[in-house]
């Protein structure tokens, strides 16, 4: 019998001991950041933790060890993740992040590339380092895969040969980690770029590593109404030279996004499932305890029990599908570009259901902000938005996948591989440029 979930002692142990970390360190740290106004202090205020963290080795744990990273599989990843976000789904992004920045290069990049990246993230000594993932921007993220070369992505990286650098002029709308502590810059930004101003999205892109101290490179804050404790900023980019040397996955950036997103497709997943298991908790104590001034706790009343019910029964299931799909990705090294998408837009417009159901059991009191109903149901409201969006390149990524002649309805069910082509791609973007 291969199929197994029960966990073993190293898994439970990491399990516990993440739980410990993310009640002890995050939970204070989080909910002194949220009440905060300005949302770079708030980001700010998770600094500590995150230093702590990284003195566990957690923002690379997930990164090769022949990099110096802890090797972790995305299924123990999943473990660690879904503590975390029970307590706040903001702080353990700021850690994701670091991976979405940097295991693209294990993917595409070179040798060397790896080498000096990845290795500078694991072996600097410090417990502040910080990697950007920059891919969105204000208009054509979604359709970054469109055949006109005046659609999607507009950073513009022109090629200065003479000086062997890349010059990049545009903007970028919503990267995280980006801005770095400071404002100056992430140590490393990796900068999903158009290399081609004559080509569409599944030729004209590439990806390039800016470091940071670049000149030329403006960052602004957005304020949010969720993931509080994790930065997102505008960055603009006025003539910022990039050696050359810098740039990997040349026409190749479709790919290096479908596939990033793939990997973090199952880690949005768990924190969604992170999130639904805190406000359930949380709603199932107050149902032991609370009598709505009856005779005896709401959880005997059968509407509530069987609200409960419902609750658990989805938490569970999501939480083995995010298993599966970490699973697959721990088999083909995150080619799992369907299944990825399937388990994030499964899980985030579940979570949601699940949170707003905890309400209802909880009253009028979810709205207290004493109590951390209202905290959950601002985080939901963020995950069928990020990563890739629910109704926009997730599910397209998925479509792609299951029009193809070589995708079967027991590809998945039987872990056979199945490699990602171009020719998935391009799935509903918008038809025409006007």
């Amino acid at each position: 019998m291969s199929i197994d979930f029960e966990l073993t002692a190293e898994q439970k142990k990491l399990k516990y001991g993440m739980r410990e970390f993310a009640q002890e360190v995050v939970r204070p740290a989080a909910e002194r950041a949220d009440a905060l106004t300005d949302p770079q202090e708030a980001f700010l205020a998770m600094k500590p933790a995150f230093e702590q963290a990284s003195a566990m080795g957690l923002p690379t744990s997930f990164l090769p060890k022949k990099y110096g990273g802890g090797g972790l599989s995305n299924v123990d990843f999943m473990i660690a993740a879904e503590e975390l976000c029970a307590v706040d789904p903001g702080f353990p992004t700021i850690v994701l992040v670091n991976g979405l920045a940097l295991m693209p290069l294990t993917w595409f990049g070179s040798e060397q590339q790896c080498e000096k990246w990845i290795g500078q993230a694991t072996s600097s000594g410090r417990t502040d380092y910080l990697a950007g993932w920059v891919v969105s921007e204000r208009g054509g993220t979604a359709n970054f895969d469109h055949p006109s070369p005046t659609a999607g992505i507009q950073l513009v990286a022109d090629h200065d040969k003479a000086n062997g650098e890349y010059v990049l002029n545009g903007e970028k709308h919503w990267p995280c980690n980006a801005g770095g502590w400071d404002l100056q810059g992430a140590d490393v930004n990796l900068c999903i770029v158009r290399t081609d101003r004559t080509k569409g999205g599944k030729e004209g892109l590439s990806a390039i590593l800016v470091e940071r101290g670049t000149p030329g490179i403006e960052y602004e804050v957005i304020d949010k109404i969720g993931h509080r404790t994790c930065q997102n900023v505008t960055m603009t980019f006025r003539d910022v030279r990039v050696p050359e040397e810098n740039l990997f996955a040349h026409g190749d950036g479709d790919l290096v996004i479908n596939r990033n997103f793939t990997w973090s497709g199952s880690v949005a997943s768990i924190a969604a499932v992170g999130v639904a298991r805190g406000a359930y908790q949380f709603a199932l104590n107050w149902a032991r305890t609370f009598t709505g001034g009856g005779a005896r706790p709401i959880i005997n009343h059968q509407a509530v029990g069987n609200l409960l019910t419902e609750i658990a029964a989805k938490i569970e299931a999501a939480r083995y599908m995010c298993w599966k799909a970490a699973h697959y990705m721990d088999m083909y090294d995150s080619e799992g570009q369907a299944l990825g998408a399937m388990n994030k837009t499964f899980c985030g417009d579940l979570m949601q259901s699940v949170v707003f159901d905890c309400m209802r059991i909880v009253g009028v009191n979810a709205v207290d902000k004493k109590f951390p109903m209202e905290k959950y149901y601002r985080e939901s409201l963020i995950f069928p938005l990020y990563d890739a969006g629910n109704l926009a390149m997730q599910r397209r990524k998925a479509w792609g996948v299951m029009a193809d002649a070589e995708f079967s309805p027991d590809t998945f069910v039987d872990c056979d591989p199945l490699q990602f082509k171009k020719s998935m791609e391009g799935y509903g973007v918008m038809a025409e440029v006007g």
